[in-house]
């Protein structure tokens, strides 16, 4: 029998916005897009406030019960390779394994990197249940969607994600991500567009958090974005071309930058 958690540990803090404390973190961001750490100081800086609300409705629903008894810490299922790899050919679980391999990425090394923002604390309650779902299943939009991990898909990524759950820290990195690029990348790349439409495709996808992720990672690709209504993105594609037309690499608009 599943031990029953407490909703919201006692010691858990209030959020508080903090906008200029998140353009500080911005700013170290986009000096190393490499320092997840710095999204995770700009979601705290920039919380949802409507979350605690939604995560109480999805957890003492029978669907999230039974998600809880299930799939109690999605790492675990998502970094075994072998088991994955069982599944049929052409699965969503294919796909995520060739992805975060190729990218040397794990889903215990982006819990690493929160525990360390954490400073190691852990509060053991549902609504850190939740949000750790939120979390892990970030790399797995990466393959529903086709966003890549260059500079805008990764921002498509996060405007895909606040269209799911809408947390100002995925917009404002989303927004002010695009910004930094039309600021010191000269294109006509629809850089905007893509991130609106990575929003607009978010909204009218069921929240893939709230999936089960071990019967979504058996689906073949295809029938899953299918059933979850996500669609190929027009505008990110056309950015990567138009990108490509003046010499740019999409995967190094850093580097160009620097170059420039």
């Amino acid at each position: 029998m599943m031990t029953e958690q407490v909703f919201r540990h006692p010691d858990r803090p209030v959020p508080k916005f903090r906008p200029f404390k998140a353009m500080h973190h911005f700013r170290r961001l986009i000096a190393d897009k490499e320092d997840t750490e710095q999204v995770f100081h700009i979601f705290q800086c920039l919380p949802r406030m409507g979350l605690v609300d939604e995560a109480r409705a999805f957890v003492y629903s029978d669907f999230g019960k039974a998600l809880r008894a299930s799939e109690p810490y999605l790492p675990d299922l998502l970094d075994d390779h072998d088991r994955l790899r069982a599944m049929p050919s052409g699965s969503v679980a294919h796909a995520y394994v060739d992805f975060m391999e190729r990218e040397g990425l794990s889903a215990a090394g982006l819990v690493e990197e929160y525990d360390r923002f954490q400073g190691g604390r852990r509060f053991g309650d549902l609504i850190e249940w939740y949000v750790n779902r939120l979390r892990d299943t970030h790399d797995l939009l990466h393959i529903l969607t086709g966003y890549g991990r260059d500079a805008l898909g990764e921002q498509c990524v996060l405007a895909f994600t606040y269209g799911q759950n809408p947390a100002p820290g995925n917009i404002f990195i989303a927004y002010m991500g695009g910004l930094n690029m039309k600021r010191t990348i000269r294109s006509d790349a629809p850089v905007f567009n893509a991130i609106n439409e990575a929003r607009a495709l978010g909204k009218g996808c069921p929240r893939i958090s709230e999936q089960s992720i071990a019967s979504l990672l058996a689906e073949p690709l295809a029938e899953a974005r299918k059933r979850l209504n996500i669609t190929p993105p027009r505008f990110y594609g056309l950015a990567h071309d138009r990108f490509r037309a003046r010499g740019i690499d999409p995967y190094d608009l850093l580097g160009k930058a620097q170059a420039a």
